[in-house]
């Protein structure tokens, strides 16, 4: 490469960072996306598998509220992934209503394929980065979450 090159449309001149981050976003969600096709996984499965293999048997509100998708995007997957056979759901004994999601032996063998995963995936991200620049860039990327989720929770001012 030669140097900076403006890769980002006139229009997103004063929006450079949210561009950016759009495009990362984007070029990165794709290639976990290639890497889950090889396991049967849909993006964003994943991360409830992994919600599970920390804490199996979690409520599916639980789970809605640690990965933080909207409920009918969980349910959804949740659905897919108990006819593929990796999870089971079943009303929860302190509350009928309540959906107790529980990981099979063929969800529990995922982990370590999406442990595996995630390491490539890392390791394809930071390529040619100091570890001082990734130490950097996950702070910065940390604040702007919160930013966002912070701006998001606020009323529209009315401006």
């Amino acid at each position: 490469m030669t140097g900076p090159v403006s890769r980002h449309p006139s229009t997103a001149r004063d929006g450079r960072l949210s561009y950016a981050i759009f495009q990362l976003a984007r070029a990165h969600r794709g290639h976990a996306a290639a890497m889950l096709r090889t396991m049967n996984l849909h993006p964003g499965q994943e991360l409830l598998l992994m919600q599970l293999f920390d804490r199996d048997g979690q409520t599916q509100s639980e789970l809605l509220d640690s990965v933080g998708l909207d409920h009918s995007t969980v349910s959804k997957a949740l659905r897919r992934m108990q006819d593929a056979g990796l999870l089971t759901r079943e009303p929860a004994a302190h509350d009928r209503r309540a959906m107790v999601v529980r990981l099979t032996d063929t969800g529990r063998a995922l982990r370590e394929p999406i442990a595996d995963m995630w390491r490539t995936l890392e390791e394809i991200s930071v390529q040619g980065l100091t570890a001082e620049q990734i130490e950097t860039f996950t702070t910065t990327a940390y604040a702007i979450e919160q930013s966002v989720k912070d701006r998001g929770r606020k009323a529209p001012s009315g401006d």
